[in-house]
């Protein structure tokens, strides 16, 4: 709705006697309000605004800290090495003549194997999520290999942040909405935004930031399995994920309204979906929910905005059965739940997990109850440990959710959500793998596993089947990605 507006010749009478008396009064009674209020205004708004770290603070990084914001040094007994700056690119791979990337750990073996029969002795290293795999599935089992810390990060990525970690803030009317920094248009730099957390909202702005190759080429399956092991195959995307800070020359970023995710991905099957696009952008203020969102059907032959494709409206492409805030672990806005930072711990976390997304037949390897354990992997890592209360009066399916974020990465490798009972009720692993060719790591995998209904699902997997791949790039020049609404509308397939 339009504000009213008063044109030349409205008449507002200033002087009359009742006018004058009424606006003497009313300044009084504001200045008693105010000074009320004050003390409650201070502490709300202490919440909301938070001051980045000082400079004494911010020599840490490159000292004790790496340059983005890890402890540099192993662990007490070794099993989590120093961090030497990840995963150089390997020899051999070429992008342009393979659809996936080369296993680097492929020869190793498992150093332990975790059941439900020794998980006590691991008990302090285990996520609630894993916990419960183990106590419901007795068969189920986790192999755990030797640690490699391959998160690489580009120079000009770590030079950005350290700028960040001095002049990056949270900002928004409401926790967590927004952030801002020395950028020319007032956001952070491209980087990690807070290398040095001070609570759940910035780490979680960390992960919704983390860095990742600007455009993440993919087609791939998914699956979900129900509680008797009938399998059902989802929509297949030709899929584009994008990261558009990381484009250096900026392009990419103007043309995605600045948003810090992008998605534009093609159904391409079963017919009854081939043609389906879905075109998210993932904002980095409050502005419009936080994302802007287009859907396209051949059937209406043109892209509508979709205001509700946020929260925890069911993904139809994903069977019903994932949210729209669970993908990449967590996206989105985090205003209906309170972010509250735990704090760092050493947990036996999926990670390097090139087996499951780049060298598995991921049909094979769905089983009655779980995934193959086989094709997974399984390492120690040190993790950010994030918890989220459903604020009073907020509506969500979820009432409580918990996060683990890597600390050299800073992207979600697993997650748990629970119901209004307070029973857990999904257990998430976000089955990523560094992109070594590029810097950063690919995210774009996800396994959950519903723990209530016995069913679980995976989501992104099988580039190693003919006709599907997973490429990265640094920008999208040269790429055909549709990522206007006419665009949407012109790739549509019938």
């Amino acid at each position: 709705m339009m504000p009213t507006m008063h044109s030349s010749t409205d008449k507002v009478p200033t002087d009359t006697p009742v006018l004058t008396m009424i606006r003497r009064k009313t300044t009084v009674l504001k200045k008693t309000i105010i000074a009320g209020l004050m003390p409650a205004l201070a502490l709300c708004f202490a919440g909301v605004a938070h001051a980045a770290v000082s400079e004494e603070e911010a020599s840490r990084l490159g000292a004790d800290l790496t340059l983005h914001g890890a402890e540099k040094a192993g662990n007490a007994d070794g099993t989590i090495p120093e961090y030497t700056g990840g995963l150089q690119p390997l020899p051999g791979y070429n992008r342009d003549s393979m659809q996936t990337y080369i296993h680097p750990y492929a020869d190793e073996k498992p150093l332990f194997v975790i059941t439900a029969n020794n998980m006590e002795q691991y008990q302090k290293y285990l996520t609630e999520g894993t916990k419960a795999l183990l106590r419901k599935y007795p068969s189920y089992k986790l192999n755990v290999y030797p640690t490699h810390r391959s998160a690489r990060y580009e120079d000009w990525v770590l030079e950005n942040t350290r700028v960040n970690a001095t002049t990056a803030e949270l900002t928004g009317a409401i926790m967590g909405d927004a952030v801002k920094g020395a950028d020319p248009n007032g956001l952070p730099l491209p980087g990690v935004i807070f290398p040095i957390p001070q609570n759940g909202y910035e780490v979680m702005w960390n992960h919704k930031l983390a860095f990742a190759p600007a455009v993440m080429h993919q087609h791939n399956q998914a699956f979900v399995v129900d509680s008797n092991g009938g399998v059902s195959t989802l929509s297949t995307p030709n899929q584009y994920h994008l990261r558009p800070w990381y484009d250096r020359s900026g392009q990419l970023r103007q043309q995605s309204h600045g948003a810090v995710k992008v998605v534009s991905a093609l159904q391409t099957s079963p017919p009854q979906a081939a043609g389906v696009t879905f075109l998210n952008f993932y904002l980095p203020t409050a502005d419009n929910g936080g994302q802007l969102v287009w859907f396209y059907t051949p059937g209406q032959r043109r892209a509508r905005r979709a205001p509700d494709f946020a929260y925890d409206l069911p993904i139809t492409a994903y069977g019903g059965v994932l949210m729209w805030d669970e993908i990449y672990g967590f996206v989105g806005r985090m205003d209906r739940f309170d972010f509250k930072l735990v704090g760092k711990e050493e947990k036996i976390v999926p990670y390097n997990a090139y087996t499951l997304t780049q060298d598995t037949n991921p049909r094979a390897a769905l089983g009655k109850d779980y995934l193959d354990p086989e094709v997974l992997r399984f390492e120690k890592h040190r993790v950010w440990i994030v918890e989220a209360e459903r604020k009073a009066g907020a509506r969500h399916v979820y009432s409580k959710r918990r996060f683990y974020i890597d600390e050299d990465s800073w992207q979600i490798v697993a997650l748990e959500t629970y119901d209004d009972a307070g029973q857990l009720w999904r257990n998430g692993y976000i089955q990523s793998f560094p992109t070594y060719d590029v810097g950063g790591v690919n995210n774009n995998t996800w396994a959950f596993d519903d723990l209530v209904s016995g069913n679980y699902m995976l989501i992104n997997a099988g580039a190693s089947q003919p006709g599907f791949w997973n490429r990265s790039y640094t920008s999208a020049e040269g790429l055909r990605i549709a990522l206007t609404p006419r665009a949407v509308e012109a790739q549509g397939v019938r």
